[in-house]
């Protein structure tokens, strides 16, 4: 396979993953009615329950997000019933978080990709996954490569 293919490939399924994320969290915000006092309280007892504690970040979150923003996090970031195992997840947000970049979400996803079985390879794997799809991204916008003719090279359209 091609190299231009493969990155294609990864790059593609890097952008999927993020622009899904993103319409997960936006769908999450407009359907969301206005928290109650009782929601809230809820929240934190099952944030209490399901990870021993309270972070102090979750105190400073605003009263009316939090429990939509927490139910999010726990069907998606926490289930294991999802499409994706609990490794990928971690893997794949390490990789954005390198990219962002936010120091605390590398640090976490880092600690959460080894306790879901990653190897400190699949760990480097994965953030160099992240800086080679940002580097080709950056030539094909900034070369103003034409799409349609791309996807062409590619073997799609």
């Amino acid at each position: 396979m091609p190299v231009s293919r493969v990155v294609s490939n990864a790059h593609s399924r890097l952008r999927s993953a993020c622009l899904i994320a993103a319409a997960g969290a936006l769908a999450a915000m407009l359907t969301s009615a206005p928290a109650q006092a009782d929601d809230y309280d809820a929240a934190i007892k099952d944030i209490q329950s399901t990870m021993g504690g309270v972070p102090g970040f979750v105190k400073q979150f605003p009263k009316a997000g939090l429990p939509g923003a927490w139910a999010e996090v726990k069907a998606i970031e926490l289930s294991d019933k999802t499409a994706l195992p609990p490794k990928v997840k971690a893997l794949i947000s390490l990789a954005v978080a390198a990219q962002i970049p936010c120091s605390y979400c590398i640090w976490s996803d880092t600690e959460n990709a080894k306790r879901a079985g990653a190897t400190d390879e699949e760990i480097q794997e994965a953030v160099a996954m992240a800086a080679l799809t940002r580097h080709w991204s950056t030539i094909f916008n900034g070369m103003q490569v034409d799409l349609a003719q791309f996807k062409k090279d590619m073997g799609g359209e």
